[in-house]
Formats: structure tokens, C-alpha cells, sequence
């Protein structure tokens, strides 16, 4: 390794307190906040108000207390664990190899990948359904869905999203940027929409917290919740792209301005989620809520038959369909690192390299292929197959950051914080969570 290309992160963090305020807030910054956000509020905000109201206003309202915490320190020790990396082009599945060995570096870019991918398939579907339906339902175009049809219409899907991604990772940050400004403006006009249907049935109900904190249903909604909320404010798919950019855009105070994009990107989620979630559940009522999640329906799309109103008929699935694309984005490109780092190291093991543009073209076709056939298919185990995902992304946003922090020389300096045992305990209250939610 070239001195040139050495990076100490050990003399970066010591320089990178000092020189935050140097470091000015340049409009890739902007871009980056706004892909952060664009990764993070997709298709999972537009059941966040069934999933997180259906327990109650006194969960819902401990939840909002906790979701820029639990958003921001698991994100931040996520990014400084990409940012420990003794290269300033190593991305997670690198860094991973760096700390841990070959064999380990192996086993969690496996895990990395099947985190993501399987998400990844998810919106394949539900792009796809999305969309056909838009067309059959809002224009009265019959497409039928047998299996050929179905089949080309995913195809043209697939290639039209695959077309935004191969134009490359730069690109992608800033398509995503771009779609947050409708899909926030969209979220935020529904949500002052129903203003003027804000009723007090949901706190009627609540009674008082003293009471509410007292009872055993209290304590499991809230903890059945907290898996709702860590995946649907969790971008870490696109936060190894993020650090290794901020290495280059912020050389020798690259933890202080990725914490500053961090937060404003967190503090921006957290506003306008919960905006929109508070302004949907109080503006039903309790049993509005357990009916729609009954249905099996998205918020927007329960409201639509609930107040009868044709712009959000119409609205609706241009939201999703936007706030889908957006989280196809974000995830490929995770789905992208993690694939190509298997690759690499089976072949580095055996003593051959591959030439990174034929890498990505094979990336590339691999997920055309399987998106298209699991969007051709449309199996029933996809909530499944995204659940299982949860512990694991649960694992390494979580608790592998914080292993390493005790264990890794380049992120002692870490060590010793509180917000370490609040992301250890989110994190191990996740998995049980999830786990529970499958047996049971």
C-alpha cells in the first residue's frame, strides 16, 4: 500500500474534533442529507401509522421521545465503524475483512448481504403491484396478471429502475434527493389535510400515563414497536457509501461532518414521519386502526376508502410508487457492496482479482434476473423473508458497531459513552422483539 493512500483514523478523529467548525457545509452535504432520508422513509412510512397507532397514544408518544436516539447513535456508530478503515476507498465488506480476519470478513459480508437483498426482492414486488394496479384501478387499463403478462411488466419496470442505478452510486444519492421533495411534500400536505379531522378518541382511549405505564400491555406494545421503528428509519444500506464519500469530501474531520449530516438528516425524519403518523391516528379511531391493519392495507390507501376522497385515490399510489423507487435505490446499492465483496474475497482467496467494472455488470444482471423472476412470481413469503432479515440487520447496525468499539484498536476512543448501552439495548430488544413476532 502506497503511503499516499494510508488513512489513520486514530489522527483523523484526534484532528476531526478541532476541526469541525472548519469544515463548511458544502451542497454534497445537502445531497447526501437528503439520500439519507431518501433511503430511510420509503415504502415503510406508509405503515408505520397502522403498525405504531394500533397500540395506543402513550406508545406512540414514548416512541417519538426515543426515535431520534435510537435513529442517530445506532447510524453514527455504523458510519464510524466504515470510517475506522486504514484506506480511504475501503467500504464496509473491507473494513469488516481489516478488523476481523478473512474468515469473519466472509461470514458478515454474507450476513450484509442477505440483510439487504431479500428487501431488495420486496420492492420488486411491490413496485410491480404498485404500479399495475395504478393503471388498472386510476385509468381503467386492464392488464391482467397471468404469469406472461405479469412477467413483461416487471421486466420493463426492472430495466427502467436498473437504468437510473447503472448510471452510477453518485447519481442514485442524488435521483434520491431529488424524489424526497415530492414524496415530503406529499406526506406533509396529506398530513395537514387531516387536521380538520383530528379527533380525541385515540387519547380518550389511552387514559392517563401513570395508568397506562402500569399495565403489562403498555410495556409489550411498546416493545413489540421497537422493531417497527428501528426498520423504518433504518437506511444503513447506503451508510458505507455515505462514509467512504465523507473521507473524501471531509478529509481529517470526517467523523464531526458525517455526525452533522447524520443528525439533520435524523432530526428531518423524525419532523415529518412523525408529523404524518400523529396526523393519520389522530384522525381515526381506534378501531379504524385495527380494521385497516385487518385489511392488510397502507395508510394512504385506507384513507382513501375511509374519507372517500378521489385526490387521495389518486395521490396515493403516486406516493408510494415514488417512496418504492427511492428505497429500490438506496438498497441496491447496498445489496450492490455486499454482493461484490463476496465475489471479491472468494476470488482473492484463491489468488485471482476481477476488474471492477466487469464486476458491477455482473452485479448488475444477477439482479435484473431474480428481482424480475420474484417480481414475475409474486410469492406470499415476502413478509417473511423480511423479517428474517430483521435480526440481521438488527445485528450489524446494532450490536457489531458496538463489539467493535471494544475490541477494534482504530474505535477505543469511543469507548466509554452511554449512548454505547442505549444502542446495545435497542439493539438486543429488536431481535427478541422480531423473534417473538415470528413465533407468536
Amino acid at each position: 500500500m502506497s503511503q499516499s493512500n494510508v488513512y489513520t483514523p486514530e489522527a483523523s478523529v484526534q484532528a476531526g474534533q478541532a476541526a469541525a467548525g472548519k469544515s463548511a457545509w458544502t451542497r454534497q452535504d445537502t445531497t447526501w442529507m437528503l439520500g439519507l432520508y431518501g433511503t430511510a422513509v420509503g415504502a415503510g412510512t406508509l405503515f408505520l401509522p397502522i403498525n405504531a397507532g394500533i397500540g395506543g397514544f402513550w406508545p406512540l408518544l414514548v416512541m417519538l421521545v426515543l426515535a431520534w436516539p435510537l435513529t442517530y447513535f445506532a447510524h453514527r456508530g455504523l458510519n464510524r465503524f466504515v470510517l475506522s478503515g486504514s484506506t480511504r476507498d475501503g467500504d464496509i465488506t473491507e473494513v469488516v475483512e481489516e478488523h476481523f480476519g478473512l474468515t469473519a470478513g466472509k461470514l458478515i459480508t454474507l450476513l450484509y448481504f442477505f440483510a439487504i437483498y431479500p428487501i431488495l426482492l420486496v420492492y420488486s414486488v411491490a413496485i410491480t403491484n404498485t404500479v399495475m394496479s395504478f393503471l388498472t384501478n386510476q385509468f381503467g387499463i386492464q392488464l391482467g396478471n397471468d404469469i406472461v403478462t405479469r412477467g413483461i411488466f416487471a421486466l420493463g419496470l426492472i430495466l427502467a429502475l436498473m437504468s437510473v442505478v447503472r448510471l452510477g452510486g453518485e447519481f442514485i444519492v442524488k435521483a434520491m434527493s431529488v424524489l424526497v421533495f415530492p414524496f415530503v411534500a406529499a406526506l406533509m400536505l396529506l398530513a395537514l389535510y387531516l387536521v380538520p379531522h383530528w379527533n380525541s378518541s385515540m387519547i380518550d382511549q389511552a387514559g392517563t400515563f401513570s395508568a397506562a405505564v402500569s399495565s403489562g400491555a403498555f410495556w409489550k406494545t411498546l416493545w413489540l414497536a421497537i422493531p417497527v421503528m428501528v426498520f423504518s428509519f433504518n437506511h444503513s444500506p447506503i451508510i458505507s457509501s455515505f462514509a467512504v464519500d465523507q473521507k473524501k469530501l471531509h478529509p481529517g474531520c470526517e467523523d464531526a461532518a458525517s455526525n452533522r449530516t447524520l443528525s439533520r438528516a435524523h432530526i428531518m425524519m423524525v419532523a415529518s414521519v412523525f408529523f404524518f403518523v400523529f396526523s393519520c391516528v389522530l384522525s381515526l379511531s381506534p378501531a379504524d386502526l385495527a380494521e385497516a391493519k385487518a385489511q392488510n392495507l397502507s395508510i394512504l390507501s385506507y384513507l382513501a376508502n375511509h374519507f372517500q376522497n378521489p385526490i387521495i385515490a389518486w395521490v396515493a399510489p403516486l406516493i408510494a410508487i415514488v417512496a418504492i423507487s427511492k428505497s429500490f435505490f438506496g438498497h441496491y446499492l447496498g445489496a450492490k457492496e455486499g454482493f461484490n465483496g463476496l465475489v471479491i474475497k472468494e476470488l482473492r482467496q484463491r489468488g485471482k482479482t476481477i476488474d471492477t467494472a466487469k464486476l458491477d455488470r455482473f452485479t448488475a444482471v444477477f439482479m435484473i434476473v431474480t428481482t424480475w423472476i420474484v417480481a414475475t412470481l409474486n410469492p406470499n413469503i415476502l413478509g417473511m423473508i423480511e423479517n428474517l432479515g430483521g435480526p440481521v440487520i438488527a445485528v450489524l447496525l446494532f450490536l457489531m458497531p458496538m463489539y467493535a468499539i471494544y475490541k477494534v484498536p482504530a474505535m477505543k476512543k469511543y469507548a466509554g459513552v452511554a449512548s454505547n448501552i442505549f444502542v446495545v439495548a435497542i439493539g438486543l430488544i429488536a431481535i427478541s422483539a422480531i423473534f417473538y413476532s415470528l413465533v407468536f
